[in-house]
């Protein structure tokens, strides 16, 4: 069985699919820990299924180095498989990425290398493209530059705003999820094989 640390910013959303999925007794994979920069409301879906939580607040460190010296302290007392963030809204610092690489992946709401960073929706707007999408990606030092383990198209349709397209958007970004997840629990996908990839397109 697959173990599952999620670290969230927010409301979980993409946290609470994969705790709906890991339900299934069928689902080779589960959730041990949840961990935030915040106080999260997503720590409510933590709660509701028993799964243990912890918080290590990015306001009280010094630097991006301290805050994640701490956060590796608590992920080593669980040791999971996987690392997933879900609206963690933190880069991780090179030495987290690199004691746990290649197994952290990450979502985005943008079809990489399109529209990388924080605003991918907005950003496809406003370039007035026509389609856009969901991405799950290893995590690497860069910003949305890891190898790309699944994606999927979104088209943004006459009228989309932020908000709409979003919300069409993640239900694909959490089926997306739930099947890496699943794929790797089940050996199927290789993360380290995808890291060692010369290019995420390839």
């Amino acid at each position: 069985m697959l173990t599952v640390a999620v670290l969230i910013s927010g409301t979980g959303s993409n946290l609470r699919a994969l705790l709906d999925a890991a339900a299934d007794a069928d689902y080779p994979a589960r959730i041990i820990v949840v961990g935030a920069d915040r106080e999260a409301e997503g720590f409510a879906h933590a709660e509701e299924y028993g799964i243990p939580t912890f918080l290590v607040p990015w306001r009280e460190y010094d630097s991006r180095e301290d805050w994640g010296a701490e956060l590796a302290a608590q992920l080593e007392v669980w040791r999971p498989d996987l690392i997933v963030l879900s609206g963690l809204m933190r880069l991780l610092p090179p030495a987290v990425v690199e004691a746990w690489s290649p197994r952290i992946i990450n979502t985005h709401p943008a079809y990489l290398p399109e529209f990388p960073g924080a605003h991918a929706v907005r950003d496809a707007i406003a370039a007035g493209a026509v389609q856009t999408g969901a991405s799950v990606i290893v995590v690497d030092d860069g910003v949305d530059t890891g190898p790309i383990v699944a994606q999927e198209r979104v088209p943004i349709l006459p009228g989309d705003d932020e908000h709409s397209l979003h919300d069409r958007i993640k239900p694909v970004e959490r089926r997306l999820l739930i099947d890496v997840v699943r794929r790797i629990a089940a050996g199927e996908l290789d993360l380290a094989a995808a890291a060692a990839s010369v290019s995420p397109s390839s």
